[in-house]
């Protein structure tokens, strides 16, 4: 169902509250007893404290949106904070890994763009017990290992070293876990303690503006109230006026002299009439009468031209249904002699087929006949 047509309840609140006012505006310039000539005093005072009121609810909703602005900024410069603060920290996190375990000599990658990689792979003197060379170098044969214990030094150093890197690097990973987790707490706790301030820093200013808005109903209900009893005192104050009035005048008397007119007598003032006189009932009367006889006299007239329009009505209804008879007896009578003349022309049309049949038909046509007629055909 499409419910664009639907109307808006502010907008037909706010409809009827102007038409309410406008009722109100002419109730008070149409009432005579309350019209006055020049400006309505009342109406602008009105609209005076209407617009007093309207400015002071708009200056509270005004400092209710500053104050919710200034949270929101807050909010917004304490979270711009944090998150330069976590990405400072980020960095500095990323930097000491890189200084701790990404270092030039640590590096177990090879470059393939260094010019010196083939110099260090294989350099100028190696001693003779190195495994880059081959049996056929003739410096490094079969089954030959004159460093062993060197080796193995060198193994168990390594394993050591790497078994202590390893150690440190879970020490680390647990420091920095744990550095971790006391920084989300600390944010944590942070946010906690700060979404508590600005729901504390709401809450007032939601106290602040019902305040302002009670307080502001508060000052509309009473000037409703003082204009109300204004109003009343001033509508007895108009009735008692008017009440006297109708008493003390000739509105309620019954002086018939107050409905002549002294310049034209055959006028009579509306606004004081009381009625008419027995004599004009009389001659109203009588001229009931005269117009009833002459309406009996009508009605006479038009029934005796009825019964004369239903006579000649019926007398030339009878005279259709004669003609209509006469037709039917000249229509039989024509049927008869229609078919007597059939009849006598079909005894003459057998009579000449009996003679063809009889006389001009009897010779039937030969061969012969047909040759001749088709010789001289040709």
């Amino acid at each position: 169902m499409n419910k664009t047509n639907l109307p808006d309840p502010k907008e037909v609140a706010a409809i009827e509250a102007r038409k309410n006012q406008e009722k109100q505006r002419q109730s008070r310039f149409v009432n005579v007893r309350t019209q006055v000539m020049g400006v309505d005093v009342k109406a602008l005072d009105s609209q005076v404290e209407e617009r007093k009121l309207r400015e002071a609810t708009e200056q509270s909703k005004e400092a209710a949106y500053a104050t919710y602005q200034k949270q929101y900024d807050m909010v917004a410069q304490m979270l711009e904070k944090e998150e330069a603060e976590r990405t400072r920290r980020l960095a500095k996190k990323v930097q000491e890994f890189r200084e701790q375990k990404q270092q030039v000599k640590n590096k177990q990658e090879i470059d393939f763009w260094d010019p010196s990689r083939q110099w260090m792979e294989y350099p100028a003197y190696l001693r003779d017990s190195e495994s880059c060379y081959g049996p056929s170098s003739l410096q490094y044969f079969a089954r030959e290992d004159l460093e062993k214990a060197t080796c193995l030094k060198m193994q168990q150093e390594q394993f050591r070293q790497s078994l202590e890197k390893q150690l440190k690097e879970r020490q680390q990973v647990r420091v920095d876990k744990k550095y971790s987790d006391l920084l989300d707490d600390q944010l944590r706790l942070a946010m906690d303690t700060r979404a508590a301030q600005l729901a504390k820093l709401e809450e007032s200013c939601r106290v602040a503006m019902m305040t302002a808005m009670a307080n502001a109903n508060k000052a509309q209900a009473a000037e409703m109230a003082q204009r109300q009893r204004h109003e009343q005192r001033h509508e007895q104050e108009a009735n008692l006026k008017e009440t006297q009035k109708q008493v003390t005048s000739n509105l309620l008397t019954e002086n018939p002299q107050t409905t002549q007119n002294p310049v034209a007598p055959h006028r009579v003032p509306l606004h004081c009439w009381k009625g008419m006189t027995p004599e004009q009932h009389a001659a109203i009367k009588k001229a009931q009468k005269v117009q009833h006889h002459e309406k009996e006299a009508q009605r006479r007239a038009e029934q005796a031209l009825d019964a004369k329009r239903e006579s000649q009505t019926l007398s030339l209804a009878q005279a259709a249904l004669q003609l209509e008879e006469q037709e039917r007896e000249l229509c039989a009578v024509f049927q008869r002699g229609l078919g007597s003349f059939n009849q006598q022309l079909a005894t003459e049309q057998k009579a000449q087929q009996n003679y063809l049949n009889s006389i001009i038909y009897t010779n039937q046509p030969t061969a012969q006949y047909h040759l001749q007629f088709n010789t001289s055909s040709h």
